[in-house]
């Protein structure tokens, strides 16, 4: 499969077939790292990473994957460069696109992420957005193919914010792989509507399915179960009324014996407030299952740029 020059700005510009791809490739990639084997794909491509919003994760993936693989990695603050500021992101793009031969985004605004690839001209990958998170979606598939084989008929609830950047970015990847996927929020932070129609159409396809619900029993019988932070970066002064309407939301163990399946996974996107979106307890026995999900953004973000850029 050829996706050479491709950007990945979301999950909706890929078929079941690329993501599956990129999935086996990342796979594979993990296998050779833990054997002490790297590449040369990208040997001679050097690799601006641009972050508005600071990371653990998405920093460290896109620079170990990126020397892995024989590339140099630039990292490029908010302070560093003009984006945006005395700079338009077009004009940006142009010069990034000159000395650069991928650009990774992680920041606010989608729109930011589209003008970077269609102005640059080389692949832009996208580290996260304020609409849109698809490298974590590959992380997280990745684990759960590692742990129950294949993603098709999954049951996936996820818990909380329903109208953030994982909920709209878990709802895409799942109906695009056949997964069943719930939204399990109160009614005011329900996903977009547009979304959900969209996605809908996806699920003609894959033999997924779509529920929202403010109804914690619906969580029965989930083959695994997500939730992220209550308020995402930025939204820290709305913290007092999130944590008023999720705390009923919380993953706790009353939710985790809810759902009446002993092979229950829990995932986690990370950082965790715990204590809040999920308690200590149930964060703890899960452990070894979110962080294989927090090293698998490593290699499915090596895979996106070895499938994008590199010369296979």
């Amino acid at each position: 499969m050829n996706l050479k020059g491709r950007s990945f700005l979301t999950l909706k510009d890929y078929t079941p077939e690329e993501i599956d791809y990129l999935l086996e490739l990342a796979k594979d990639l993990k296998t050779k790292k833990k054997q002490g084997v790297t590449g040369n794909s990208l040997k001679g491509k050097n690799i601006a990473l641009i972050f508005e919003k600071p990371s653990t994760r998405t920093r460290c993936a896109f620079t170990v994957g990126c020397v892995d693989e024989g590339g140099h990695p630039e990292y490029l603050g908010k302070d560093d460069i003009q984006l945006g500021h005395k700079e338009s992101v077009e004009d940006t793009a142009r010069v990034l696109g000159r000395m650069f031969d991928g650009i990774e985004f992680r920041g606010f605004k989608q729109e930011t992420v589209e003008k970077l690839a269609k102005y640059s001209g080389v692949p832009v990958w996208n580290g996260l957005t304020d609409l849109d998170h698809p490298t974590q979606i590959l992380a997280d598939f990745l684990t759960l193919k590692e742990q129950f084989g294949s993603l098709k008929g999954l049951k996936l609830v996820y818990v909380g914010d329903g109208r953030n950047n994982m909920a709209n970015s878990l709802m895409i990847g799942s109906a695009k792989m056949g997964i069943h996927f719930t939204v399990l929020s109160p009614k005011e932070l329900w996903t977009d509507q547009e979304l959900i129609l969209e996605c809908q159409e996806y699920n003609k396809v894959s033999g997924g399915s779509i529920t929202v619900t403010d109804t914690v029993d619906e969580a029965k019988e989930a083959d695994a179960v997500y939730t992220d932070v209550w308020c995402s970066m930025g939204e820290e002064a709305l913290a007092g009324e999130r944590i008023a309407l999720l705390k009923p939301y919380q993953v706790n163990a009353e939710l985790m014996k809810k759902i009446g399946k002993e092979n229950t996974v829990f995932l986690h996107c990370l950082p965790a407030v715990k204590g809040y979106e999920v308690t200590e307890e149930v964060f703890e026995a899960h452990a070894e299952v979110i962080f294989d999900e927090a090293e698998n953004r490593m290699h499915t973000i090596k895979a996106v740029m070895v499938a994008t850029l590199g010369n296979l």
